[in-house]
């Protein structure tokens, strides 16, 4: 009784914690949806939005490799203990964090411009159905925001240590209203982009690109003046720091797992590059779309629990340590497998309601949604495997996660190869994808099995049997769901393409989210008790 006492406590106050940045993230996702359907219903899902989408991955990919990754890792953990030590101790690892972090980025990004022919070689390969020169040019005017990326990522990694968790959940809003612009702006502009030459010069490639770049500057700045308003003050710190060794053997395991990542990330394009034309922009679109609830509620869950679980582990407290831990994976499990399920039983619909528009067509939106199907029986496993990571990174040990992440990859990188091998080129995306699902639940076991061994006993049974709940509901979800379709379909007869994949759409988000929620919530799950009991007080007055 303690115990659940202490859970549904815990429940509570991240329920709060979560809750302002559950919904800006929400409002980010949205916004970044309909910047993506604007991209596909302008350029298509063809060999320009290959190009583009090569192009505006490779600044994320070397910001990753050098410092990002680092950040998003183990910042947090790092921050908290400096905090720790006093709140000017705090301030000065943070200074010097912002000082080492934006040398090394702008070194970086000037390596990277110089060297933008090599990347693309690197990840589109000799096969690949991509415009390599278009996807140079692009990379070019993309390169240069791996200076922002990177201050956004440390930005705000320090917002959250200092108690400010509005702003970062907000910021990429500001950097989705300025890409919807763009969109909108090349839209209007009269031409095409041409890819045989590609013109350097020409309006709609230089609108595009430097029109994502401004989209990260303004994410980043927004941060930056958040920061400043809460009180830091910044200062250049030069020099050698006594917890460079502590951070240095840290990030060098960090790397080394963004290395492994990354040469995972190129099997995936250079395979998929290989399937029809727009099959990495759709492989693209379909992540991105299966990330959206994990942006909603893991992150903001991750955000919330990882402050509480390195203070734990700084102080060694090994019971409060493995309970957040375990709740944080119930709680995934709990509130992700309904919408997963979802996700999964109306892929097909998603594609074709938003992504049949414009420049794009019915085949191709139908792709991009059994890919989007397909990736979304991931979501809960990556979001458990991704707590889990953290989890080892708060207790400084980086390197476990990184040889969890050789498994996956390896498991990966060798189901995309098979899938190469046995499926119609139409139908390789969907291989790919799924290939990524399977890595992540190999590695949400993985990391269970590794953290047993590391803490002990990490109450895996009541893990399981929160999953097991979750399963069961979202089963019974898309049973009905599907029942209720044939149902109403019988009734009314048939429709168009476009207009039965919003019908469909429509009757099973109602049928499998109310049912899955609605099962839950019937058999008390303990997760969702601090949910329940809210909005029975609010139903009760």
């Amino acid at each position: 009784m303690v115990e659940q006492a202490d859970s549904s406590v815990r429940g509570s106050s991240l329920a709060r914690a979560s809750a302002a940045m559950a919904v800006a993230t929400t409002v980010s996702r949205v916004s970044g949806l309909l910047a993506k359907v604007l991209l596909v219903a302008v350029l298509g899902l063809g060999m320009v939005n290959d190009s583009y989408t090569v192009a505006n991955t490779l600044p994320t990919v070397v910001n990753e490799l050098l410092l990002g990754g680092v950040l998003t890792s183990i910042a947090v953990p790092l921050l908290v203990r400096a905090q720790q030590e006093g709140a000017r101790q705090g301030e000065a690892y943070a200074q010097w964090m912002i000082t080492m972090g934006g040398v090394l980025l702008i070194v970086a990004t000037t390596a990277a411009v110089a060297a933008a022919p090599l990347l693309t070689e690197l990840y589109l390969g000799p096969d690949t159905r991509a415009n390599a020169a278009l996807t140079t040019a692009f990379a070019y005017l993309l390169l240069p925001g791996i200076v922002c990326y990177g201050m956004s990522a440390l930005l705000q990694a320090i917002l959250n240590v200092r108690g400010v968790f509005g702003t970062p959940a907000w910021a990429p809003v500001l950097n989705n209203v300025v890409v919807i612009t763009t969109v909108v702006v090349y839209a209007l502009v009269p031409g095409e982009i041409s890819a045989h030459p590609v013109r350097m010069g020409e309006p709609k490639l230089l609108i595009l690109g430097i029109g994502t770049a401004l989209g990260i500057a303004a994410q980043a700045a927004i941060m930056a003046l958040s920061l400043r308003r809460s009180g830091f003050r910044f200062r250049w710190r030069w020099g050698w720091d006594r917890r460079l060794s502590e951070f240095g053997g840290l990030a060098g395991w960090v790397v080394l797992y963004t290395l492994i990542s990354q040469a995972g990330m190129v099997v995936i394009t250079r395979v998929t590059g290989q399937g029809t034309t727009g099959s990495v922009a759709t492989f693209n679109y379909a992540w991105l779309l299966s990330q959206v609830p994990y942006g909603v509620l893991g992150v903001s869950l991750l955000t919330a629990l990882m402050p509480r679980i390195s203070r734990a582990a700084a102080a060694e407290d090994t019971a409060e340590f493995v309970a957040d831990v375990s709740l944080g994976s119930r709680l995934s499990a709990v509130l992700l497998m309904p919408i997963s399920a979802l996700l999964a039983v109306a892929g097909g619909a998603i594609g074709v309601a938003f992504f049949s528009l414009g420049a794009s067509d019915v085949a191709a939106a139908d792709r991009l949604g059994w890919a989007l199907a397909a990736a979304a029986l991931g979501v809960v496993p990556f979001a458990i495997t991704m707590l889990q990571l953290r989890a080892f990174y708060a207790m400084k040990d980086a390197r476990t996660p990184t040889w969890i992440n050789v498994i996956m990859v390896l498991v990966r990188s060798v189901l995309c190869y098979v899938a190469l091998a046995v499926l119609d080129p139409r139908d390789l995306v969907v291989g790919v994808t799924g290939a990524m699902s399977v890595s992540f639940v190999i590695g949400a076991v993985a990391g269970q099995i590794w953290l047993h061994r590391r803490v002990g006993p990490v109450q895996t049974r009541r893990t399981l049997a929160g999953l097991g709940r979750a399963i069961a509901a979202a089963l019974l979800g898309c049973a009905c769901g599907l029942a209720a379709l044939a149902g109403l379909r019988s009734a009314f007869g048939p429709f168009g393409p476009v207009a039965d994949a919003w019908f469909s759409l429509v009757v099973h988000t109602v049928v499998v989210l109310a049912v899955s929620f609605g099962t839950l919530a019937l058999f008390r799950a303990p997760e969702l008790r601090p949910a329940v009991d809210r909005l029975g007080r609010v139903f009760r007055r």
